[in-house]
């Protein structure tokens, strides 16, 4: 692979949504850095600039071009269909409403409504299969797109489990970017000393690692050329690369079972991931509750309005640097540059019980307090809420909701009495390649 330049900024008027896909800034979390007690630079790239709000647009607007220079995407005959959790979708609905390409993406029913009305709105039609049906069943998000396209005249799946403008398209331009904002900084050291993202298809981390790594070599080959540095020295040098898998994911180890965060993790390995060294030197496994409450914090602490599969990755970096050798190592050193992935925002999920549990059933603050005395009156999400309609009620006076036809208004919050917590055993799960 050759690496090729970038744009790395916005110049003049852009002729379309796909020329504002990618370009996202790298942000430093020094607020989380210092609350975690690490010394290193966490530096997030942050997707949910993109156009369509989350890392795969990007893949999105590489696999339509590639399908159609290579002749598989014929304007006014293709009909794209995609098996996705809902980002590949949305970024497919996206670039298929400015080329006026008929779409149909196919997701699993625990994909948010979010996701759905995004998709719809930008003129695709959706799809929902069964969360519990296994990938090669029928049944499964990718079985249904299959025959989807076996029945439509048409029909193409750009297959992004499979297609290798995937990883390409982080290889060629995310990791550019990543190396560019970290050139043009001031920081100290302009060096990647770990780099961390989720895995799903494993697009994302297989074609930065791969993109890392080359570049990496390049720089050594260089060093070792001019000052005789040995090869023990470059190993030094070589960066750590950290996959987050969910519990209950298979892709880092261990058995498949239910997880809510929507995005990472699968129940087979999909083609376009490399799941070992030298590609990726680390999985990490992160539960629900770690992956929600991370992005509660970094939403409250940094103000990037963050989703669940970005606090993962969050979460699994941050048990790399408290609990691994390695990692630990890399936390003490002031001059490492820990290199995040968020992958989408928040926006996807503001109806996940998950979310509203933060973010409008949070304990009551001492100014929320002084507010209510001031004004002598409850003002508290649940004091909002239009008693219209059935409510629902879970023991606790900030769980008070109003549901109408099973839709979720923005002023209004939506419990089920009995619902599953989606608690899962805490601990640090580690296991290496």
């Amino acid at each position: 692979m050759t690496a090729t330049t970038s744009t790395h900024h916005w110049n003049g008027i852009l002729s379309s949504a796909l020329e504002a896909v990618g370009n996202t800034p790298l942000i430093a979390l020094d607020r989380l850095r210092d609350s975690e007690g690490v010394n290193c630079r966490l530096l997030a790239k942050v997707e949910f600039f993109s156009a369509g709000g989350s890392v795969k647009d990007r893949i999105a607007k590489r696999m339509v071009e590639r399908a159609e220079a290579d002749g598989r995407l014929i304007p006014g005959h293709s009909v794209i269909i995609e098996p996705t959790s809902g980002n590949t979708g949305i970024g497919l609905a996206l670039v298929s409403a400015l080329k006026g390409y008929r779409c149909i993406i196919v997701m699993p029913e625990k994909m948010s409504r979010e996701k759905e009305a995004t998709i719809r709105s930008l003129g695709a039609e959706v799809v929902r299969t069964p969360t519990e049906a296994g990938w090669d069943s029928e049944e499964s998000h990718i079985g249904v797109a299959k025959k989807l396209r076996d029945a439509i005249p048409g029909g193409i799946i750009l297959d992004q489990y499979a297609n290798e403008n995937n990883p390409l398209a982080h290889y060629h331009g995310t990791y550019q970017e990543i190396k560019h904002s970290i050139e043009t900084s001031d920081l100290q050291c302009k060096r990647i000393t770990a780099l961390v993202a989720g895995a799903g298809t494993g697009g994302t981390i297989t074609g930065l690692s791969k993109a890392l790594r080359d570049d990496q070599a390049k720089e050594s080959s260089s060093k070792s050329g001019a000052n005789g540095a040995d090869g023990q020295d470059a190993d030094e040098a070589k960066a750590v690369v950290v996959a987050v898998d969910p519990v209950g994911s298979l892709l880092g180890g261990g058995q498949v079972g239910p997880y809510q965060v929507e995005g990472i993790g699968y129940d087979f390995v999909p083609e376009v991931l490399d799941p070992n060294k030298p590609n990726i030197d680390c999985w990490i496994k992160t539960t629900d509750d770690e992956a929600f409450a991370m992005a509660h914090k970094v939403i409250r602490t940094e103000g990037l309005l963050i989703g669940g599969s970005s606090g993962a990755a969050l979460a699994g970096a941050l048990k790399f640097l408290h609990d691994t050798p390695a990692g630990r190592a890399i936390a003490t050193n002031e001059d490492a540059n820990v290199v995040v992935i968020l992958p989408d925002g928040i926006r996807n999920y503001i109806s996940k019980e998950w979310f509203l549990d933060g973010a409008l059933r949070a304990p009551t603050s001492n100014l929320a307090q002084e507010i209510a005395h001031i004004l002598r009156r409850d003002i508290s999400p649940a004091s909002a809420v239009k008693q219209n309609g059935t409510n629902h009620v879970n023991g606790n006076s900030h769980s008070v909701a109003h549901e109408h036809n099973g839709i979720v208004h923005v002023d209004q919050i939506k419990t089920r009495e009995g619902e599953p917590s989606g608690e899962s055993e805490r601990g640090v799960e580690v296991t290496t390649s």
